[in-house]
């Protein structure tokens, strides 16, 4: 039996009976699945919204004991993710699969395209299903990162894209606004607000009208699909584009304040450990790069690409689980600490995979094999305060040259543990040419960020990290830095949900970034 969310209030019954006699609620659903005989059983928020309707002091019970994926809120925002619908893609990538009517490198059964698929698409009700089963499972939803997926975001017209970002808006501010203009407007006072909204895209789509077009819908984060740094592998697997527009696009995006994700890939059809490893190191030995943020994935071989069909002609085999599993120990081992290592893995269903790895917690298996021979990965994600306290904070700053000027990575770091409360990127360009009068002649804050569970909007919490002043802090910091510097601005490239924090900081709005005069 597949379980529907109009069923009989027996299976809601039977699984919250479980839960009060002592079982999870996890394990009250798995029994409930195998005495309804259940292919699938109801979703948490399905069966909180019930609890809360019926039950409302057994519905606060749940939320306590069984608050869903902490992580989700311990970097300071919850994210939201949400799907274009499918529009077709003139690339073809060999390790791309394709499904009928799923935006194309995505396959139906991953989670945030099953639940994009349950509303066809709809950006509003994405967003807002996604809120409402967060706030139910405990986790604060007023600073919302918004991740839109589904592919090539620049590929797609800009008229549905205009649509798609003010129906996120429309669905954080719960009110329909005429336009996107008014839309964001709203939400800078919004209960829910967006403080940063993050794309993915190809480098050699990343031109001054596409960069225009993605700060007018509010757009802070770039994700590039880089790959590999060697041209040869690229080119073996049709991506068509290369590493020279990678660095094109990375400046340009650089000295307009954008964050940056590099999509990495390994096992490429081509590659091979060695190379794998150098790529990942000449990505930041190389100053023409050096990305914020990684997202590493691992090629799985899956049905409807062309590496499937090499793979059954026996032309193409990944490696194993063990090499697999050294290699990423030596990349994170390897990462800057100005970077974040975002994920290690594609979260693709193993029904889907022929051949490759099928372990979801992978990045647990490279975690303990790091601890066992002594390896330490001093990327962000490993660093950040999450849910603990520091004592004796301290300033520390990293300097490095990226795309022709100079970034600074001003941390606020525990004296002896080096676990980060917060940080700030500030990009000081050289000669640059950026495609906003306000930002010419102007040192950059590129991203700005205090970890720690979320804390709501105006809201304080002595036990949590953030809103202590600690933001204040280092925007500070990067204000003597810019003066001394000889630079007469600033300005930062904030989120719409944050930019009345920095008018309090003094900075005003003009053409979608905060600006102070120094």
């Amino acid at each position: 039996m597949i379980y529907d969310v109009k069923a009989d209030k027996e299976i809601y019954e039977t699984i919250l009976s479980f839960f009060k006699a002592g079982d999870s609620l996890e394990d009250a659903k798995k029994k409930a699945g195998r005495q309804f005989n259940l292919t699938t059983t109801p979703r948490t928020y399905h069966i909180l919204l019930y609890a809360k309707e019926k039950y409302p002091g057994l519905a606060q019970e749940i939320t306590a004991k069984n608050k869903l994926h902490q992580v989700r809120s311990l970097s300071g925002v919850v994210s939201v993710a949400v799907l274009t619908k499918n529009y077709p893609c003139p690339y073809k990538c060999a390790y791309c699969p394709k499904e009928k009517n799923i935006p194309q490198s995505y396959l139906k059964t991953e989670p945030a395209v099953a639940r994009a698929k349950l509303v066809d698409f709809d950006p509003y009700k994405q967003v807002k299903g996604r809120l409402e089963v967060l706030e139910l499972s405990g986790h604060e939803i007023s600073k919302i990162e918004l991740i839109i997926l589904g592919g090539t975001f620049s590929a797609i017209p800009n008229s549905y894209r205009i649509w798609f970002v003010k129906r996120c808006f429309d669905a954080a501010n719960s009110k329909t606004s005429k336009n996107l203009s008014d839309a964001q407007k709203l939400n800078e006072k919004s209960k829910n607000r967006i403080i940063g909204i993050t794309i993915e895209t190809r480098p050699d789509l990343i031109d001054e009208g596409e960069i225009k077009f993605l700060r007018r819908l509010g757009v802070t984060r770039v994700e590039l699909g880089a790959q590999n740094y060697f041209d040869f592998i690229l080119n073996k697997n049709n991506r068509g584009t290369n590493r020279a527009q990678l660095a094109k696009a990375t400046k340009m995006l650089k000295n307009n304040a954008f964050k940056i994700t590099y999509h990495l890939m390994l096992n490429l059809p081509g590659s091979n450990p060695l190379l794998d490893f150098w790529s990942a190191r000449l990505f930041f030995i190389d100053s023409r790069f050096r990305p914020d943020q990684l997202k590493i994935y691992p090629l799985v071989v899956v049905r409807g690409s062309e590496v499937y069909k090499w793979y059954k002609a026996a032309k193409f085999s990944p490696y194993s689980q063990s090499t697999l599993i050294r290699l990423l120990a030596d990349i994170k081992a390897y990462i800057p600490k100005y970077v974040r290592i975002i994920r290690v893995i594609r979260d693709i269903p193993s029904d889907y995979i022929e051949a490759g790895n099928k372990k979801s917690n992978l990045r647990q298996n490279v975690q303990a094999f790091m601890k066992e021979h002594n390896m330490k990965c001093k990327c962000i994600r490993c660093q950040e305060i999450k849910n603990g306290t520091i004592k004796n904070p301290v300033f520390k700053i990293k300097k490095y040259r990226s795309s022709g000027g100079r970034e600074m990575f001003i941390s606020i770091e525990g004296k002896d543990s080096h676990k980060v409360i917060g940080f700030l990127r500030l990009f000081l360009p050289k000669n640059s040419r950026p495609f906003f009068k306000s930002l010419k002649n102007a040192a950059l804050i590129r991203e700005i960020h205090t970890y720690g569970e979320a804390v709501g909007i105006d809201k304080n919490n002595f036990l949590k990290a953030q809103h202590h002043g600690y933001g204040s802090w280092l925007i500070n910091e990067a204000q003597i830095i810019v003066k001394n510097g000889g630079y007469k601005k600033i300005a930062v490239i904030a989120g719409v949900g944050v930019r009345n924090y920095f008018r309090k900081q003094g900075y005003e709005l003009k053409e979608t970034y905060m600006v102070k005069n120094i």
